[in-house]
C-alpha cells in the first residue's frame, strides 16, 4: 500500500510503501509520548525504507533521544518548521521506516485488535482505551508488527 504523508504546515511530504498499513501498535514509552505528543501515546507503521521519497528534505530534522546509555540510534525525523513527528529511522533494521500513523493523509484501514506496549510508562492521567480483542504489554511484546500482520492475514 502506497502511504503519503506531510507535516502540518506541508513543507514535507513523502510517500513510502508499506506492507504493514494497518494503525494498531499504540506505544506509551516517554520519547514517543513526549515527541509525538497526542493522546499519551503515539502509533508507528511499518514501511519499505528504500521506496521512501520525499519532497522538502531540507526541512526535515532528526532527533535521537537521550536514554540512560547514551543517545537512542532511533533517528526521530520531524519537520523544523511546524515539529510534526514524521518517522522513526533505525539503522539497526535498515530496510525498515516506521511513518508515525499521524502523519499520513492516505486513508488506513481499522484494526480488528489493537496492541499497547510499555503500559509500564504510562501517565496515570492516560486512559488506555482498551478492547475486548486488544493486547496489553508492560514492555515490548514478542510479536513483531510483520508477525501481527500475518498472523491476522492482514499481510498486503
Amino acid at each position: 500500500m502506497l502511504l503519503k504523508g506531510s507535516c502540518h504546515c506541508q513543507s514535507v511530504k513523502f510517500e513510502v510503501e508499506s506492507k504493514h498499513p494497518y494503525p494498531f501498535n499504540f506505544c506509551y514509552c516517554s520519547i514517543c509520548r513526549k515527541t509525538a505528543g497526542g493522546g499519551g501515546y503515539v502509533i508507528n507503521l511499518s514501511a519499505d525504507a528504500e521506496s521512501l521519497t520525499i519532497e522538502g528534505k531540507e526541512y526535515i530534522g532528526i532527533y535521537n533521544a537521550k536514554t540512560d546509555g547514551g543517545f537512542s540510534s532511533m533517528e526521530r525525523n520531524f519537520c523544523r518548521n511546524c515539529a510534526s513527528a514524521l518517522w522513526v529511522y533505525d539503522p539497526k533494521w535498515p530496510e525498515l521506516l516506521h511513518p508515525f500513523a499521524s502523519a499520513i493523509d492516505t486513508r488506513l484501514p481499522v484494526p480488528p485488535e489493537r496492541t499497547h506496549l510499555m503500559l509500564s510508562s504510562k501517565k496515570s492521567w492516560v486512559e488506555a482505551d482498551v478492547k475486548a480483542n486488544d493486547k496489553c504489554f508492560a514492555e515490548y511484546p514478542e510479536e513483531s508488527i510483520a508477525q501481527w500482520h500475518e498472523r491476522l492475514n492482514l499481510v498486503k
